[in-house]
C-alpha cells in the first residue's frame, strides 16, 4: 500500500466514519442536552467533551490501523482523520445557519450551533470547529508516536478527569454527607456547583500520574515478593484481602445516602442475574435470550405464596424463597429438554420464544384469577430477618449482598469442578466434547438449571423489594440488558459481571437526566466494545488468550 492510499483509506475514510458518528450524537440532541453539565466548570461542557473524545478516538484509531510503520504517515493519518471528523460538524453549522433543517432534524437547533461554535458568529465559528478538529488530530498523532508509558499516563489521566466530572452528582453528595471539615474542603477544592475546578482538574491528573508511576516502579517487586511467599502465607494474604473487601461492602451503605443505596440494590440484582446467565452463556456457551422468564417465575412464586391479595398461603419470604428457586430450576430443565439439539442462532430464537410465552401467560386473562393479569400482585411483604423488617434500600442491600456472595461462591466452585470443565469443553466444540465422553444432555440441563435457579433467586428478592409484581416488569429488555452486561464486562468472567452491571445499570441510574439516550448508549457501547476490546472490560484469562493469542505471539516474534 502506498502512502497516498493509506492517507485515503485510513485518514479520510475513518475520519468520515467519525464525522457521521459525531453528526448523529449532535442531531439526536446529545451534545445540547449533555451541555447542561460541565466536566470542567465554565470551560468544557459534557456535550462538547463527548464530541472531542470521538474526534480524538477516531484520529487515534486511524493512526493505529495504519499498516505503514513510518511515524510520519501515522501522524498524518491522525491529523487528516481529526480534521475530516470536525469538517462534518462545520458543514452542519454552515448548512444549518443558511437553511432551516429543523423540520428534518429536531436536534439541529440554534443552541446546538452556539455550543459547537462557542457563540462565535459567521465564518469564525466554522473555522474554530475545523481548528479544534485539527488540534484533536495532532494530539492523537502525538499519542500514537509516544512510548507506551507516557501514552497510557496521558490517556488514563484524561479518562480520570472525565469520569470525575461525569460523576460529580454522585461524588459531591458523598463529600457533604460525611460532614467532616476535611471532606467539605476537598469537595470545594475539586468541585464547583457545576463541574471540576481548574485546580481540581490538574490535581486529579497529577495524583493519578503519581500513583500510576509508583505502581509501575514497584509492581514487579510486589508480584515477585508475593510469589516467593510460602503457600500458607499467600493463602492468609488472600483471606485477609477478602476480609477487607467484605468489611468494605458491609459498611458501604452507611456512608451512602438513600438514593445511592437504591442504585446499589439495582446493580446487585443485575449482578445476580448476570452471574446466572454467565453460567449458561459464559461457561457452557448456550445463548439464552429468554432468561427473564426465570426471573419472572421467581418473582411470581414469592408473590403468590406471600401476598394475601389472591391466595392466603401465609408464607413469609424465607419460606417462599427455596420454593421459588426450586421451581426456577425446574423451569430451566423444562426449557432445556426441547432445545437440547439446537445451537447458535436457533437456540437463541427458541429461548427468546420461551421468555415471551411466560410474559404473555402472566398477562393473560385466562390466568388472571391465579396470577393477577395486567394488574399484577401487590401487598408482598418485605423480608423479615429475626424480627427485623427489611424496608429501606440499605436493608435490602445486605440481602442482595448475601445472595451475590453465595452465587459467586457456587460459580467459582462449579468453574473449577469436573462439570465446569465439561461446560467449557462444550462451549469450545460440542462434537469434540461428546467424542471425549461428555454427556451433552446432562451437561446442558445442568447449565440451564443452574442459571435458572440464580435468576429465580434474583426475582424472589426483586418481588420482596418492590412489594408488587407486574407482567410489564419482565419484558425482553431485561434479558437483553443481562446479555449486554456480560459482553461489556467479559464473557465467562465473574469480576466482569460486576463491572458490566456497574457500567450498564449503575451509570444510567446515576445519570437519570440523560435516560432518554440510554438505549443509544447501549448500542454505541456494544459496537465500541466489539471493535476496541472484544474480550470485555475485565475478561476471563482463557477468553483473552483466544482473542489476542496471535497478537501476543506476533509481538514476541517481532521482539
Amino acid at each position: 500500500m502506498t502512502k497516498a492510499q493509506s492517507l485515503w483509506n485510513h485518514g479520510v475514510k475513518i475520519g468520515a466514519i467519525g464525522g457521521v458518528s459525531v453528526l448523529i450524537i449532535a442531531l439526536v440532541g446529545m451534545i445540547e442536552s449533555f451541555g447542561k453539565r460541565d466536566i470542567i466548570s465554565g470551560i468544557l461542557p459534557m456535550g462538547i467533551a463527548m464530541a472531542l473524545i470521538i474526534c480524538i478516538l477516531v484520529a487515534y484509531i486511524a493512526a493505529n490501523k495504519t499498516p505503514i510503520c513510518e511515524k510520519s504517515v501515522k501522524f498524518a493519518n491522525a491529523v487528516i482523520s481529526g480534521f475530516v471528523t470536525s469538517g462534518f460538524l462545520a458543514l452542519l453549522v454552515a448548512i444549518g445557519r443558511s437553511f432551516n433543517i429543523r423540520d428534518m432534524f429536531v436536534g439541529a437547533s440554534p443552541a446546538l450551533y452556539k455550543a459547537l461554535t462557542a457563540g462565535i458568529a459567521g465564518a469564525g465559528g466554522i473555522f474554530l470547529i475545523l481548528a479544534v478538529g485539527l488540534i484533536c488530530g495532532i494530539f492523537a498523532g502525538i499519542l500514537i508516536i509516544l512510548n507506551d508509558l507516557p501514552r497510557k499516563l496521558i490517556i488514563n489521566a484524561l479518562a480520570t478527569i472525565f469520569v470525575l466530572g461525569l460523576l460529580q452528582e454522585l461524588i459531591i453528595p458523598i463529600f457533604k454527607s460525611w460532614d467532616f471539615g476535611v471532606t467539605n474542603y476537598l469537595g470545594k477544592l475539586f468541585y464547583t456547583q457545576n463541574g471540576l475546578t481548574i485546580f481540581g482538574t490538574v490535581l486529579a491528573a497529577v495524583i493519578y500520574c503519581i500513583i500510576s508511576l509508583l505502581w509501575k516502579a514497584n509492581q514487579d517487586t510486589i508480584k515477585t515478593t508475593y510469589k516467593d511467599l510460602p503457600k500458607g502465607t499467600r493463602k492468609k494474604v488472600k483471606t485477609f484481602g477478602f476480609f477487607v473487601l467484605a468489611v468494605f461492602l458491609i459498611v458501604l451503605p452507611q456512608f451512602l445516602g438513600l438514593f445511592l443505596s437504591e442504585v446499589l440494590t439495582i446493580v446487585g440484582l443485575y449482578i445476580l442475574l448476570g452471574l446466572g446467565l454467565n453460567i449458561v452463556v459464559g461457561y457452557a456457551g448456550l445463548l439464552d435470550l429468554g432468561y427473564v422468564a426465570f426471573f419472572a417465575i421467581g418473582s411470581y412464586v414469592v408473590a403468590i405464596l406471600t401476598s394475601p391479595e389472591i391466595f392466603s398461603f401465609g408464607f413469609n419470604f424465607w419460606q417462599a424463597l427455596p420454593i421459588a428457586v426450586i421451581l426456577g430450576i425446574t423451569a430451566g430443565v423444562m426449557l432445556g429438554i426441547p432445545v437440547l439439539k439446537m445451537r447458535g442462532d436457533y437456540l437463541a430464537i427458541a429461548t427468546l420464544g420461551f421468555g415471551e410465552i411466560i410474559r404473555i401467560l402472566v398477562l393473560s386473562d385466562f390466568l388472571k384469577p391465579w396470577l393477577g393479569g395486567a394488574q399484577g400482585i401487590g401487598a408482598i411483604p418485605n423480608p423479615n430477618f429475626m424480627g427485623f423488617q427489611m424496608v429501606k434500600p440499605q436493608h435490602i442491600y445486605y440481602l442482595i449482598l448475601a445472595g451475590c456472595m453465595l452465587v459467586v461462591f457456587i460459580s467459582i466452585r462449579l468453574k473449577n469442578s469436573r462439570l465446569g470443565r465439561a461446560w467449557m469443553a462444550m462451549r469450545e466444540d460440542e462434537d469434540v466434547a461428546q467424542a471425549m465422553g461428555i454427556n451433552l444432555v446432562a451437561t446442558k440441563l445442568f447449565a440451564f438449571a443452574t442459571g435458572a435457579g440464580f435468576s429465580a433467586l434474583s426475582g424472589a428478592i426483586f418481588a420482596s423489594k418492590i412489594g408488587s409484581v407486574y407482567p410489564h416488569s419482565f419484558n425482553l429488555f431485561i434479558s437483553i440488558n443481562v446479555v449486554c452486561l456480560i459482553i461489556i464486562g467479559g464473557i465467562g468472567s465473574l469480576p466482569g459481571v460486576v463491572v458490566g452491571a456497574a457500567v450498564l445499570m449503575g451509570l444510567p441510574e446515576l445519570l437519570r437526566e440523560f435516560a432518554e439516550y440510554r438505549m443509544f448508549v447501549y448500542g454505541a457501547a456494544l459496537v465500541a466494545m466489539m471493535l476496541l476490546r472484544p474480550e470485555g472490560l475485565w475478561p476471563e484469562a482463557r477468553h483473552k488468550i483466544e482473542l489476542h493469542g496471535d497478537d501476543e505471539t506476533q509481538t514476541q516474534t517481532a521482539a
